[in-house]
């Protein structure tokens, strides 16, 4: 007798998943994964799902899986109706930018927002261009599309040196992740000066022989948890530990680490590496799934964080977006159109 697409689905996600979740749990995932898989069928869509997502449904349903830099990517090429995107909002906004007559659905039970996006608006990107007039302006991936409309080109953490390096100028704009520009100054060798709404830029320590780089006080509310002390236990609790830290931790916690890339190069780093343990200073759900596809490596889980806004986005919400067209984005044209352009020089760098 043929086996059921949801006994297939509980093998695929039982084998995967055993270590991380409950077997009964993965049982009613693997039903609602079923569910999801007809209606995309039925609606021609396809689903695309960041490192981030919770494990059931990151490996269950997404055609495509990967860091932000990646699926925009795929956001740009994708034919399908519609878009479903397991991110938070200002992803599925990018998609909606790139991909301007596809429907772009944001599967999530709430708003799905962002502490970095939520940090800075479209008026303080041109109050700052104002002071400083003829600064080129990059903007992190993780803003809201009236910011990215503000700017010169966007980048991801995976690809920040290489486009602030690629605009071959003294002084660059980079908002608004404070960490993350700390830390892309620290690489490229510039002295940081870290501005304030209606003030003057503060600078901070740093060698600043190949020009300046002027941030914004955003945070990342998971990354910037992280410290120095996590990475001290986890070498002392496990000699021969790798430390992997997201760009967006604080600096002395990246200067601390042993690697300090994207979600999806850190997967990599895991993959190719033969080290007896492994320590993610980045949201606790991309562990959880890294675990989950690597079961001979020990991933530690001494100072984890969720990220609450990509908690927003479960299995039963993409399954409820796709029948009822739940949190459609739909943006200005004019604010559209001139964000494509900072996310295309974005793509084309990388």
């Amino acid at each position: 007798m043929a086996i059921s697409t949801t006994e297939s689905l509980y093998e695929t996600l039982r084998s995967r998943l055993s270590r991380v979740m409950p077997d009964f749990e993965i049982r009613l995932k693997a039903e609602i994964a079923e569910e999801i898989i007809e209606l995309k069928r039925r609606r021609n869509a396809v689903i695309l799902a960041h490192n981030y997502m919770e494990p059931a449904l990151f490996y269950s349903v997404p055609d495509y899986r990967g860091d932000s830099l990646e699926l925009s990517r795929m956001a740009a090429t994708v034919e399908a109706e519609v878009i479903v995107f397991c991110g938070v909002r200002f992803m599925a906004e990018t998609a909606k930018i790139l991909s301007p007559d596809r429907t772009v659905l944001l599967p999530a039970s709430g708003p799905a927002g962002c502490s970095l996006a939520s940090s800075i608006t479209a008026a303080d990107v041109r109050a700052l261009k104002a002071r400083y007039p003829g600064i080129p302006v990059v903007a992190y991936v993780n803003t809201y599309a009236d910011v990215k409309a503000e700017v010169d080109i966007c980048c991801t953490s995976g690809n920040a040196v290489a486009v602030v390096e690629s605009l071959d100028a003294d002084t660059v704009i980079f908002l608004p992740d404070e960490f993350l520009a700390r830390n892309v100054a620290r690489e490229t060798g510039r002295k940081i000066l870290l501005a304030r709404p209606g003030g003057e830029a503060e600078a901070l320590p740093g060698p600043g022989a190949r020009g300046e780089l002027i941030g914004w006080n955003g945070r990342c509310e998971v990354h910037e948890l992280f410290t120095v002390e996590d990475v001290e236990t986890a070498r002392a609790q496990f000699p021969g530990v790798v430390v992997l830290a997201h760009p967006e931790c604080p600096p002395d916690v990246v200067a601390a680490a042993d690697f300090s890339a994207s979600t999806s190069a850190m997967t990599r780093f895991v993959e190719e590496s033969r080290a007896p343990h492994f320590l993610l200073l980045t949201e606790c759900s991309m562990g959880d799934n890294i675990q989950a596809a690597n079961p001979d490596k020990d991933m530690l889980r001494l100072c984890s964080h969720r990220c609450p806004h990509m908690a927003e986005i479960t299995l039963e919400d993409v399954r409820d977006a796709l029948l009822h067209d739940r949190q459609t984005i739909e943006l200005p044209e004019d604010i559209r159109s001139r964000a494509l352009a900072s996310l295309q020089r974005m793509i084309a760098i990388s």
